[in-house]
């Protein structure tokens, strides 16, 4: 579905919005914003879009760059795109032992080559509306530990990656904010706790509402500033 070159509030592209943090993403920011849900499940999607005043679901893999340019190329984006937020990842846990090169580079697909090629293409509308580049990173994108080693390596990348990003699009006036989250009661937790063998206590990390409310913050930042690096924590 395309969305309209005209739009009563600012656009806004969410990838993984069907669930943890980028759905709390998209209901952070649907009263103010006409949103794109970017995701794999078409029908999820269309279900969650319903829900919100203003939205239009964007289904692609973000491992398949065909498909990816299909998805923005079918969209109106000549009114320019306020935001992209890259919620959209996924967790390689393993140590360096067990770890194949499948694993690595899974991990670095969707954690850091499907965002750097979705914003390239997306560059133009942002440029045009002087949008805002979110990556939704990790406090592993600042230390790594055993059994993290490919997915904290990604998040170094995706750091990297963020940093370079902001130095090269200033001059365009695009904003970039990366986004470090502590442990948040997600899937992805549920999954790293399996691995760890650890109780899962939920209330010991972040709900992903937290995180979306810093998000937010990054997001809705006044025209002369930006929020380059926010790091999220759980108070306890």
């Amino acid at each position: 579905m395309t969305a309209t070159a005209a739009t009563a509030s600012p656009l806004v592209l969410v990838t993984g919005a069907s669930r943890g943090i980028g759905l709390a993403v998209a209901r952070e920011l649907a009263d103010d914003h006409t949103l794109l849900l970017g995701g794999r499940d078409a029908d999820a999607l269309r279900d969650l879009a319903r829900t919100f005043p203003a939205a239009r679901p964007v289904v692609a893999d973000l491992t398949d760059p065909d498909g990816v340019a299909e998805a923005v190329a079918a969209l109106d984006l000549d009114g320019g795109l306020a935001a992209v937020v890259h919620s959209a990842g996924i967790l390689v846990p393993g140590r360096v032992e067990e770890l194949t090169a499948a694993d690595w580079a899974r991990s670095f697909a969707v954690n850091v080559t499907a965002v750097a090629d979705l914003t390239r293409l997306l560059l133009p509308a942002l440029r045009l509306a002087r949008g805002t580049v979110v990556t939704v990173n990790s406090g592993s994108g600042f230390t790594a530990g055993p059994g993290t080693s490919a997915y904290s390596a990604s998040k170094f990348a995706l750091r990297a990656f963020s940093d370079a990003l902001r130095a090269e699009e200033a001059p365009h006036g695009v904003r970039v904010s990366s986004v470090h989250p502590g442990r948040v009661d997600t899937d992805m937790q549920h999954e790293l706790r399996g691995f760890e063998r650890g109780e899962y206590e939920p209330a010991r990390y972040l709900r992903p509402e937290s995180v979306a409310r810093a998000v937010g913050l990054a997001v809705r930042a006044t025209d002369e500033a930006s929020l380059d690096v926010i790091s999220v924590r759980p108070r306890g």
